[in-house]
């Protein structure tokens, strides 16, 4: 039996640990926190529930081969089904209520700019309706049930892969403004980030139109939690609150040493943030090419989290908010003119009768700010500052929260380096125009992998199940085992 440590509960980790105690190996995960999930997760605070990872997700639908990886492991049962929100989002402008819906009708049109770019639009998101991830098997795999290439997965795709290059030189905040319409501009920036390139704003788009990507009721602790008890379902082991400090190689395989334990193995996968992996978890810095080029140029999705927890029930108000403030927001040094807002009103276990909870995410490069301020003391002061700003800034729009805040959270980049060991606090890497992205191998050496956000494309779940999935084939294959 081929002995396997699994670096990390989060999603890539889970994945890669189910496949690989299914294929026969004795797996155990060492995770850091108390709870699965890693950088998708949630987290309770006096009686409200903030969802902290998923706003939807891509392979809701058995349409979709990613499908298969969150039935196979779990992550989608009965105690998680999804809902699909239409409209996606709404944009809140003063007195107007504009929706996003699934299929981009009723968007506020004025004049022939407008009416050609929408039409630019629809035809870019019809290219990428038959657009997924390839879910297959590698090369020279030994599978109970093999998922060969299909020649006709690829032709149906053709149209997407004839535009990306044009999608891909472009960001998506450049692409949104063939409108002239300021409010579609907003509604589009509310889907993905302006800084990154459009081809994930055409292929998002595409997923809704598709009527995909869904929200699984519980949010992502409990798919995280589905996943976890899948894998101990199997005889799996994960034990939590250990921290994996050092990673050697040992005569007959592996060691993986924690703050106070020494774990033998003949394989480890490390399902732990890849970029803070080659400098910490190795007796020596990894200096191998790949490496060198992910510390020069890897570019980092940052974010603060702000979560509220109202005590009125906020029915009124849609689900997931594009807000346009009266006035600009600072925080961290950053300035925010819109808001991005998640109204959890329709999931009863996040709030008392009665009550609500609202998220928030800021993106932006704010984690040398919060560093600065940890080190000069004034952490906790600035994040008060921030929280109070928010609160003053949203009840301008939405008078009800008005001294009904019950509770405030916030999470800063420090928070998620604390947590997940993420480098610079980051939950994905960020993909733009005309960059490249900076990978780390799926395997580095024989008997050690890498999975998870830093291992392909940019990242977001379906990177983490798929990187997973392919990280337990190569594993297998290296070991003669049968997926």
């Amino acid at each position: 039996m081929v002995r396997v440590i699994v670096i990390g509960a989060g999603i890539s980790g889970l994945t890669a640990a189910i496949y690989t105690r299914r294929a026969g190996c004795e797996t155990v995960i060492l995770e850091k926190c108390v709870n699965p999930g890693g950088v998708s997760t949630s987290w309770t605070r006096r009686g409200y529930t903030f969802e902290g990872g998923i706003h939807w997700l891509i392979g809701s639908i058995d349409a979709i081969p990613l499908h298969n990886i969150w039935k196979e492991t779990g992550a989608l049962q009965d105690n998680n089904p999804v809902f699909f929100k239409d409209p996606v989002y709404t944009l809140i402008d003063g007195q107007d209520r504009i929706p996003l819906y699934r299929d981009l009708h009723g968007l506020p049109i004025h004049g022939l700019r407008d009416r050609l770019a929408l039409l630019t639009l629809k035809f870019h998101v019809w290219c990428f309706r038959h657009f997924h991830q390839p879910i297959n098997d590698i090369p020279g795999l030994k599978a109970r049930k093999p998922r060969p290439f299909s020649v006709m997965e690829y032709i149906r795709m053709f149209p997407a892969v004839l535009i990306t290059p044009f999608l891909m030189l472009q960001s998506a905040g450049s692409y949104a403004r063939r409108f002239s319409s300021r409010q579609i501009r907003a509604l589009l920036g509310a889907v993905v980030q302006p800084n990154i390139n459009a081809l994930s704003l055409i292929y998002t788009l595409s997923t809704f139109s598709s009527d995909d990507s869904g929200y699984p009721s519980g949010g992502s602790a409990r798919m995280a939690g589905n996943m976890a008890d899948t894998f101990i379902s199997l005889g799996g082991k994960i034990h939590y609150r250990t921290t994996a400090t050092t990673i050697e190689k040992s005569a007959d395989g592996w060691t993986v040493r924690t703050d106070g334990e020494v774990y033998n193995a003949d394989a480890v996968i490390v399902s732990a943030d890849a970029r803070t992996a080659i400098d910490r978890l190795f007796s020596e810095p990894v200096k191998d090419k790949w490496a060198r080029k992910m510390r020069k140029g890897l570019e980092t999705t940052q974010c603060m989290f702000i979560g509220l927890g109202i005590k009125q029930p906020l029915s009124d108000w849609p689900r997931s908010m594009q807000i346009v403030l009266r006035s600009p927001f600072s925080a961290a040094g950053l300035s925010y003119s819109t808001l991005v807002v998640n109204n959890y009103n329709r999931e009863p276990e996040f709030a008392p009768e009665g009550c609500t909870v609202l998220t928030c995410l800021l993106h932006g490069p704010s984690y040398a700010f919060w560093k600065k301020a940890k080190e000069n003391g004034t952490y906790a002061m600035e994040k008060q500052a921030v929280l109070e700003r928010f609160i003053l800034a949203l009840g301008e729009i939405i008078p009800e929260i008005q001294g009904n805040v019950a509770v405030t959270d916030m999470a800063t980049p420090l928070t998620y380096e604390r947590y997940c060991c993420t480098f610079e606090g980051s939950y994905m890497s960020d993909w733009r125009p005309l960059k490249g992205l900076f990978h780390a191998p799926i395997r580095y050496k024989h008997g050690l992998y890498f999975t998870g956000q830093r291992t392909l494309y940019s990242g977001g779940l379906p990177v983490a199940a798929q990187s997973g999935r392919t990280t337990a084939q190569t594993l297998c294959k290296d070991f003669g085992l049968v997926f």
